[in-house]
């Protein structure tokens, strides 16, 4: 893959090449679990990290089944700015892919096609959406930050991540 040089303000990252939003979406798509960041309510909008599992939608949107008693989901209902950190669990954490992808997370029916899929991956949720408090949300993205491994780090387009042709 050819290399771009950092452009100024970017923070020293490597500018991004075209299949940037194509390995973002393929290392989303390869996790099942990450760490869903809210901004907490009671604590005056201080980061709060809860371990949710997700899908990715045709278009490569999280896709997370959420109870309403969580804190996750007040924090979200209140400020809706979200961001879903998900990495290779088999790897060394600090040397493999990692993505984190920030959004704006928005309640999603339980008969779109994604929240279906969601059910069909995971078959315990059933139980959970049964016992009525739970929903599901996608996270629209708005930038994504991918690192492939040490010294390869990136920030990624919202259109530059949609636009990739994936399947999850």
């Amino acid at each position: 893959m050819p290399r771009a040089w950092p452009q100024a303000g970017n923070d020293g990252a490597e500018a991004r090449t075209v299949s940037g939003g194509a390995d973002a979406r393929r290392q989303l798509a390869s996790c099942r679990a990450g760490v869903l960041s809210t901004s907490s309510r009671r604590h005056g909008g201080h980061p709060f990290g809860s371990l949710v599992l997700y899908v990715l939608d045709h278009q490569g949107r999280p896709v997370i089944l959420v109870s309403r008693l969580a804190e996750h989901t007040r924090n979200m209902e209140a400020d809706p700015r979200a961001s879903l950190l998900a990495h290779d669990a088999a790897l060394d954490p600090l040397a493999g892919a990692r993505v984190t992808l920030l959004g704006r997370a928005v309640p999603l029916e339980a008969s779109n096609p994604a929240a279906e899929r969601y059910r069909r991956l995971f078959p315990d949720s059933e139980g959970l959406l049964a016992l009525g408090d739970f929903s599901f949300f996608v996270l629209e993205p708005l930038a994504v930050r991918f690192i492939e491994g040490f010294g390869s780090i990136h920030w990624i387009s919202a259109a530059e991540y949609l636009d990739s042709d994936v399947r999850a």
